[in-house]
């Protein structure tokens, strides 16, 4: 006893085998490959193996077996996810998609023609010029505080272009007669290009620039109201 090694106090330990059998593969790894040797030799399946096995038996319900509705290449149960439905169009709107695939390109020019007629020729008929200096105004905000809008004077400004009286029709509305070319190329250019294929350049305006104009236009607005000389000739 006092001659052999001891681990426990019950029993000596094994004296160890001088013919050691070796693993038919060679020295078992480590990690999970080695693991799975160790239970291969052992008779028994290797993890690897009982998820592989186990994979085509899982419920079709839990989640992430094949065929579950968000596994890769499962089909949406009713075809679509319920935040991907397709909205169906009301009757209106299907009336008006067929009218605009069956009308032909010269139709909108020509509609948008008709409405820039019919505002000449009000302007035209009405005489904005003539009016009684005692007549209510048109404008809802001159009309309840007594100062002008963006708008005024924009139909009488017209009528002076009409006529030929520049002048005129930028004292009652400069900026209108300034930006009056732009949108009347921009008009041309569209619908000649849209109704009858010509190549004519577009302007292409900024966002910079449109800021630039409407900020323009905010100042006039309050300008044309100060009480103050040489603002109050802007007043119309």
């Amino acid at each position: 006893m006092y001659g052999e090694r001891v681990t426990s106090v019950d029993r000596p330990a094994t004296a160890p085998d001088p013919h050691p059998e070796s693993h038919p593969h060679g020295q078992p790894e480590s990690g999970p490959q080695g693991e799975a040797h160790a239970y291969a030799y052992a008779g028994q399946p290797s993890h690897a193996e009982a998820h592989a096995h186990a994979g085509p038996h899982a419920p079709t319900g839990a989640p992430g077996a094949p065929g579950a509705p968000g596994a890769p290449g499962a089909p949406w149960p009713g075809g679509h996810p319920a935040a991907y439905q397709p909205v169906e169009a009301d009757r209106f709107t299907r009336m008006v998609m067929r009218l605009h695939a069956r009308a032909p390109r010269w139709a909108v020019p020509l509609a948008a023609l008709g409405c820039v007629g019919v505002g000449i020729a009000y302007a035209l008929v009405s005489d904005p010029t003539r009016s009684d200096p005692d007549a209510a105004p048109t404008c809802l905000l001159k009309l309840t505080t007594g100062l002008d809008c963006p708008g005024c004077g924009g139909t009488r400004a017209l009528w002076y272009v009409l006529h030929g009286d520049l002048p005129a029709a930028a004292r009652h509305h400069f900026l209108f007669v300034f930006a009056l070319p732009f949108l009347a190329w921009l008009f041309v250019a569209w619908a000649g290009n849209r109704a009858f294929g010509w190549k004519l350049p577009e302007v292409q305006f900024s966002p910079k620039v449109v800021g630039m104009f409407l900020a323009a236009w905010a100042v006039f607005s309050v300008a044309r109201n100060l009480p103050w000389a040489p603002f109050t000739s802007l007043y119309v």
